[in-house]
């Protein structure tokens, strides 16, 4: 997150948005999957509680990304990232200090908040950064996206190790040391990000609700939102999987870190792969990942699990496999983007995009999370939830499958 001081004023710097995604995730990832468990174990909530909790969570992020991204468009990334830190403190201080349902509840909506507020921004502004670079000749636009997701996962890595360091101590201490790590990136970040043109406030902006009149990116981004749902699962779907197989709250960190491996070791190949092998190919086959992952735990789902550790094999399927169809998904998607959008609106278009997901994430679990209190324990109606899950994914795949084959050319 350290940069030169020229780059104040000049155009984003690769790295320091890489940087800033590095440490967003290291808060992030020290909390939120953590949450599920507090609402369960601490304050006692039922399966429906907790996903329509996470869900108003998730909602409140990525529901609200067009906002975030329309005020970036407006107002100029900067100020934008700055106020998303302020916000999510705000709600992480909320988590760490409440111990009654209403202030949690208002606490996990500030942090998602937040988020719609700064991720939107990093987002367009590494859009912008990727074009210029594919212009040049250098690093391909999807590649940038593919190493802001490294990075994202080597905060991903190091977030549940200091969750779980601190689990012993209680949620709570967990949240409050996340406000801590958002206030350190806040006063970095206030002194290093680029400070928008001066002649942004010049531009005649294209209005936000424009982004909806574009059909074929409305069903990009209709099919698109079963990525987020899909993985949202793992703060939601894989709790109660690692209940019904005996373990819990220490599994929790082990498992985040594979991901994060996964993603360190394979997402530059993977989008080298996916950058051959064109989004009609990639799109539908990353849902059709997301779709087996859920598809892997039902055969297990209604089985007594094993002793050691062969109880967690349908959790590390559950991560392996939506993590790989993951970062089959998220940079070609990405990169999709721009050439929707154009050079307008770059940042409102990437807020629909994962508000989109947001909505989608508030009804799949307001809907399916109900359905996880029977995959608690092993039954033949422990499978049910689990094919409910995988239906959403394959759908999706089927989607992108005729979405991707009249795509808009590249704007390069």
């Amino acid at each position: 997150m350290f940069t030169r001081s020229q780059t104040r004023t000049s155009a984003p710097w690769p790295p320091l948005l890489l940087g800033s995604n590095l440490v967003f995730n290291i808060g992030f990832y020290a909390v939120v999957p953590f949450l599920a468990l507090f609402l369960r174990d601490d304050m006692l909530l039922s399966g429906w509680a907790i996903g329509l909790v996470l869900g108003l969570r998730t909602f409140s992020q990525q529901g609200m990304f067009l906002l975030g991204g329309a005020l970036s468009d407006r107002f100029g990334a900067r100020i934008v990232i700055l106020c998303g830190c302020v916000v999510r403190i705000a709600g992480y201080l909320l988590l760490g200090l409440s111990d009654t349902l209403t202030p949690v509840i208002l606490g996990a909506c500030l942090t998602g908040i937040g988020g719609a507020l700064f991720s939107p921004s990093i987002e367009a502004l590494l859009a912008q950064a990727g074009t210029h670079s594919e212009k040049a000749g250098k690093r391909s636009r999807a590649e940038w996206f593919a190493l802001s997701a490294v990075c994202a996962e080597l905060g991903a890595v190091l977030g549940p190790l200091l969750g779980s360091l601190l689990s012993g101590y209680g949620f709570q201490p967990v949240a409050l040391a996340g406000s801590g790590l958002f206030m350190a990136a806040l006063v970095v970040l206030f002194f290093t990000l680029p400070a928008a043109p001066k002649r942004a406030a010049e531009l005649k902006m294209v209005p936000w609700w424009e982004t909806f009149r574009q059909p074929r990116f409305v069903a990009f981004i209709v099919a698109y939102s079963a990525y987020l749902f899909s993985y949202n699962q793992l703060y939601l779907a894989l709790p109660v999987e690692l209940r019904r197989a005996g373990g819990g709250e220490q599994d929790l960190g082990p498992l985040f870190v594979l991901a994060s491996v996964l993603v360190i070791v394979l997402q530059m190949p993977l989008a080298r792969f996916s950058r051959r092998m064109g989004a009609r190919i990639i799109l539908p086959a990353g849902f059709l990942l997301l779709s087996s992952a859920f598809a892997a735990v039902a055969m297990f789902a209604w089985t007594v699990p094993p002793e050691g550790w062969m109880r967690l094999l349908p959790s590390v399927l559950l991560i392996t496999l939506l993590t790989v169809g993951q970062m089959l998904i998220v940079p070609v998607g990405m990169d999709l983007i721009p050439r929707f959008a154009g050079q307008h609106n770059l940042g409102a278009h990437y807020g629909a995009l994962s508000s989109m997901g947001g909505i989608a994430v508030l009804a799949g679990n307001f809907l399916l999370g109900g359905l996880l209190d029977d995959a608690l324990v092993p039954s033949p109606g422990a499978v049910i939830p689990w094919l409910a899950l995988a239906a959403v994914p394959f759908l999706s795949a089927l989607a992108m499958w005729r979405i991707c084959r009249q795509l808009p050319p590249p704007a390069i």
